[in-house]
């Protein structure tokens, strides 16, 4: 795993290729490539896609593709899967399909891999029946990808010769604290859900940092988190930039999931819908303001928890303000590692 020096604290992004109503999946597409592109020019360390099904706003469902779209359009920035959720999935045809972008694209594809099923239930029993079955094998399928990852497989009757001996970087990905136990023992980087699910944040680090066993992949405990960021010039915008999101968070909550809107004025109902206890649950990591706010928050955010790498998303209906709330947490997070720099010498 590439090492930063002490006082940096990369950055990266989860992109789940929203659809913004009134835009085309093609148009959604095109947009990412081109947040990655400018991602890429503002430092930031990986560019990962999220695995989802059976939802209008969501356009990222083939993620091993749109992860070879985005590689093939950017030169250094690392792209991945955040993630692929393995029961969905034959655990040797993943290894086939990340060993193939490993060869297109070396030393820059990542594979996070999670076990939730990234839509509802009925959904997912219609993508894999057994899924249930799988759910309770993922250790076990998680160790077989390695193997086929392995050079040592080509002795194994079931093989995938394109991946054997090739160094692909694996992640697990959690919301809750059973992914950290599994990360712990199988001495695997982690990476947590904070950006949707904060409940178990802490205790989860604690229990992956305490429990850590050194492997062949990483000698220390290595942890990102995931966090909301909608970031603008002036307090106003990023206010007004939000109600595009609360009103995508109000439908994932009550079922009714629909395009991303345009955002509008905070009216008075917003605001009310916006202290709710359950959005306020989720969207406990979502740091909205202007620079200065956001750099507060996201301070205070590293202190807490300790963690090497941040990962942030984002809801922006506007594909130009999106990519400059990500140039300015770009900014910020130089600042940061600027002052951290100066307070060690």
């Amino acid at each position: 795993m590439k090492q930063h020096r002490k006082d940096f604290i990369p950055y990266s992004i989860l992109e789940l290729a929203t659809i913004g109503s009134g835009f085309s999946v093609s148009e959604v597409f095109k947009n990412s490539l081109n947040l990655a592109q400018k991602a890429e020019s503002f430092g930031y360390n990986r560019f990962w896609l999220a695995e989802h099904h059976n939802m209008v706003s969501i356009a990222s469902a083939a993620t091993s593709v749109l992860i070879g779209h985005i590689a093939g359009g950017t030169n250094q920035l690392r792209v991945g899967s955040g993630g692929i959720m393995l029961p969905n999935h034959s655990s040797m045809l993943i290894a086939e399909q990340f060993a193939t972008l490993s060869a297109l694209y070396p030393d820059r594809i990542d594979l996070g891999l999670g076990r939730a099923p990234g839509t509802d239930q009925t959904t997912a029993q219609a993508i894999r029946p057994d899924r249930m079955q799988a759910v309770y094998r993922f250790p076990e399928e998680l160790r077989s990808i390695q193997q086929y990852f392995s050079a040592e497989n080509k002795n194994n009757k079931v093989r995938v010769p394109i991946a054997e001996g090739v160094d692909l970087p694996i992640y697990i990905l959690g919301s809750s604290t059973d992914s950290a136990y599994l990360a712990a023992k199988e001495g695997l980087p982690y990476v947590f859900a904070s950006h949707f699910a904060p409940t178990h944040l802490f205790k989860a680090l604690t229990i992956y940092n305490n429990n850590f066993q050194p492997s062949a992949y990483l000698e220390e405990p290595y942890t990102m988190a995931c966090v909301n960021v909608l970031a603008a010039d002036t307090e106003e915008e990023a206010e007004r930039m939000s109600t595009s999101s609360i009103r995508m968070i109000v439908g994932v909550l009550t079922g009714q999931i629909d395009y991303l809107q345009p955002p509008t004025e905070m009216t008075p109902q917003l605001k009310q819908i916006a202290v709710d206890p359950a959005l306020q649950r989720m969207m406990k990591f979502s740091f909205i303001g202007n620079k200065e706010t956001v750099k507060e928050k996201t301070v205070k955010f590293l202190e807490d928890t300790g963690v090497n790498e941040i990962m942030v998303a984002s809801h922006i209906y506007d594909p130009i303000a999106r990519i400059n709330s990500y140039r300015l947490f770009a900014e910020i997070m130089e600042e940061i590692a600027e002052s951290r720099c100066m307070a060690s010498n």
